[in-house]
């Protein structure tokens, strides 16, 4: 029997056969992968001062020592010290926050690790209101919980679609990246994760101000001032995401929704790509045809830039009211992006042009954000303007507030999914709870403790 507060490290090889990740995981809770300088930097900067003297002497490479002894040294010294940080320091928000521990609760001296597949919600604790969403492998239904009466958005998947479609790892990747948001302002926030024999659920914010994809098709196109407020949140969570060497890959307006003060927030994280450390390349083929860059297309190895180029696409469709190399033939708008030089008019400003051509360089070598990623987007002229302290604090007034009347309105949601009626008995169906291990979908099961009854 694991002690629930104990934790184990184990040594992962990434795909790449050089990259070395660590694995720690605290008792049977979710496992937790980053490699060596990232708890390093934890351990020896954002934590310094509850680490003990005897830990700051972390490992270092003998001269002739080989590299299995000296990984298995650092492994040695990464569990030693998550060890003494979850035994002693479980009220600090910041190791909480790394381990994904829940807060203790004052008159109890035990590690409560909060998420876990012993605590958890169920369908049967919400009222299903309305679809609003549809996918490939299930829908999104407006609901409320029972005894908070607070409204989320409720994903509900086919384990069965996911598997016969090899989806297992994307849907495994969207879960692992939901928990670690962080509370980001343009990221949505996962509140719960649970399942029972036949479905997947994901319990998240909820926005009703609908999907900028909508609000685009109706005004044609948005003016550079409003696209500007856009681009920068949208690099906000981008940039986020890249440091946590996370690519996101599947940037889109139907990605992208509004509150009801007329923010921005990224959804759908199941095409991310994680463990993508430095300049780490990946090659599946995976995105949206309109918004794919070159070396996707062409099967090359790609990085964190394939993000930076969707950004561009996204902010010249803001602009001009269609991406960049546009066509309803595929192939032809394949070829385009690989071959055709990029065209803008000249009713956009010099700093704007100057953006969008730096971010959809089709080398990406050259692309904007490949030195500096974030930091470049952020230094640039164009963004002048934003008081980024203020848009991540969300001090700047919209430029565009969506008409909501309250949580439950779906007056900007497309009617397609509105009129699809919803079965209750077959979402919240009383005789499915696990009652074995599911190893394709092992420690999905999440609570957001911190913010469950918020």
């Amino acid at each position: 029997m694991v002690r629930k507060d104990e934790v184990s490290c184990k040594l992962v090889m990434g795909d790449d056969k050089k990259t070395v990740v660590y694995a720690v995981r605290i008792g049977d809770g979710p496992i937790m992968q980053k490699i060596y300088e990232e708890y390093e930097k934890f351990f020896l900067t954002d934590v310094k001062d509850m680490v003990p003297e005897k830990f700051t002497l972390f490992p270092k490479k003998k001269w002739l020592q080989s590299q299995t002894k000296f990984f298995e040294k650092r492994r040695l010294w990464i569990q030693a010290v998550c060890q003494h940080l979850v035994d002693n320091q479980t009220r600090s928000e910041d190791v909480r926050r790394f381990f994904h521990i829940e807060a203790p609760d004052d008159d109890d001296n035990t590690v409560d690790l909060g998420p876990s597949e012993r605590k958890t919600a169920t369908a049967n604790d919400f009222d299903f209101l309305t679809t609003i969403g549809k996918g490939s492998f299930g829908r999104v239904y407006q609901v409320r919980h029972k005894e908070t009466k607070k409204i989320y958005a409720m994903k509900v998947l086919s384990k069965e679609h996911i598997r016969k479609k090899n989806e297992v790892k994307h849907v495994m990747a969207e879960r692992n990246v939901l928990i670690n948001n962080f509370k980001h302002p343009f990221l949505v926030s996962l509140h719960f994760s649970f399942q029972n024999k036949e479905k997947l659920y994901f319990v998240l914010d909820h926005l009703n101000g609908g999907e900028l994809f909508s609000h685009l098709q109706r005004e044609k196109h948005f003016s550079e001032s409003r696209s500007r407020f856009y681009a920068a949140e949208i690099a906000c969570a981008l940039g986020y995401l890249h440091e946590k060497n996370i690519i996101y890959r599947d940037l889109k307006p139907e990605n992208l929704l509004l509150d009801d003060k007329g923010y921005l927030v990224l959804t759908d994280f199941g095409l991310c790509k994680e463990d993508m450390q430095g300049s780490k390349t990946t090659s599946t083929f995976c995105g949206t045809p309109e918004y794919l860059a070159p070396e996707i297309i062409l099967k090359k190895p790609y990085d964190k830039t394939v993000d930076w180029w969707c950004l561009g696409s996204v902010l010249y469709e803001m602009i001009f009211g269609l991406p960049p190399f546009y066509s309803k033939d595929h192939n032809e708008m394949y070829d385009k992006i690989i071959n055709q030089p990029l065209r803008l008019k000249h009713t956009i400003s010099v700093p704007c042009t100057e953006l969008i051509t730096g971010l959809l360089q089709k080398d990406r070598s050259k692309r904007l954000g490949h030195k500096n990623d974030f930091r470049d987007i952020h230094d640039h002229p164009f963004f002048l303007p934003v008081d980024w302290d203020k848009l991540l604090n969300r001090e700047l007034k919209a430029p565009f507030i969506p008409k909501v009347k309250n949580a439950m309105d779906t007056s900007n949601i497309s009617k397609e999914f509105v009129e699809i009626q919803i079965d209750p008995a077959s979402l919240a169906p009383q005789q499915l709870a696990v009652t074995h291990r599911d190893h394709d979908f092992e420690n999905f099961t999440f609570v957001d403790t911190n913010r469950v009854l918020v």
